[in-house]
């Protein structure tokens, strides 16, 4: 096999999309776990995203001339963050994810990334093995988690659609619970209308790029974080990403018709910091 690592172009995505279906399909159903996409037309819808982003570092795997793969870099704030890498099933086990990942691991070096993370699906034993061995320490058990909405207003908090004003507060709370921020995600969801915070008394105490797979959210505590979870009037893809850790925050999604779809592990290359205050992770980190 010759395998070559080339940056992805935007007519890759219907390739690479199909491809990311059948091999999450594969895993999560060998496990008797969920895909995370309903249908193929959802990942080449986000891979053409991405690979048409210039916050994105995407690249492809080819073997003799045929895409068996591709990965993907966040590069819209500090620290980066890795994925959907995939291979196609038919072609894994030869070391193409290890090229694949040593590809975005190296563009991080090179750009100076003080960190990279992504999250990983706990029962697949051998993408926690291969992260590991390329430097990456497990940090967090992570639940996916899904639901009806809860739509129940929190006393004391207001939730509205995030503005662009909201920026810098929200980048300093990021930066107290995490020691960076996300204002590259952070602002891409207000151009997109998805973010929302949480403000208690004229304050922003919480804010959320989405409330599902690919947002993340930061927050003061459990309180201002769950004030903008039950706000929302769905959890989009997967679910949220919840630390499995938060016990409290844990149990009341629990608790609130919310039920864990699988487990995963946030994993860091590079700088971590214990955080300061409640979050939920994006898939992407």
């Amino acid at each position: 096999m010759i395998l070559t690592i080339r940056r992805a172009q935007p007519e890759d995505a219907g390739v690479c999309g199909g491809i990311c279906y059948e091999a999450f399909r594969k895993i999560s159903t060998d496990h008797a776990f969920p895909p995370d996409f309903p249908s193929a037309e959802a990942p080449k819808r986000v891979l053409s995203m991405m690979f048409g982003h210039p916050g994105f570092y995407c690249v492809v795997a080819e073997s003799d001339g045929q895409i068996v793969g591709s990965n993907c870099l966040d590069e819209r704030s500090a620290i980066a963050g890795v994925g959907p890498i995939t291979i196609d099933p038919g072609a894994q086990n030869q070391g193409i994810g290890r090229a694949l990942m040593e590809a975005v691991i190296s563009r991080a070096e090179q750009r100076g990334s003080p960190g990279v993370r992504l999250l990983q699906a706990a029962f697949h034993n051998r993408s926690l093995s291969l992260y590991t061995k390329l430097g990456f320490d497990t940090r967090e058990p992570i639940s996916t988690m899904q639901g009806p909405p809860i739509k129940r207003p929190t006393p004391g908090y207001s939730v509205r659609q995030g503005r662009a004003s909201d920026l810098d507060m929200c980048n300093r709370l990021c930066r107290v619970v995490h020691g960076h921020d996300r204002s590259g995600e952070l602002r891409d969801a207000i151009e997109q209308g998805t973010a929302m915070v949480a403000e208690r008394d004229a304050g922003i105490v919480a804010y959320a790029t989405a409330m599902g797979f690919f947002g993340h959210a930061v927050a003061e505590n459990n309180v201002a974080l769950q004030a903008l979870i039950a706000s929302a009037d769905s959890f989009l893809g997967s679910g949220i990403l919840v630390p499995t850790r938060n016990a409290a925050l844990f149990r009341w999604c629990l608790e609130h018709g919310l039920r864990v779809v699988q487990p995963m592990t946030l994993m860091t290359l590079g700088l971590y910091n214990e955080p300061a205050g409640a979050y939920l992770p994006s898939i992407l980190n």
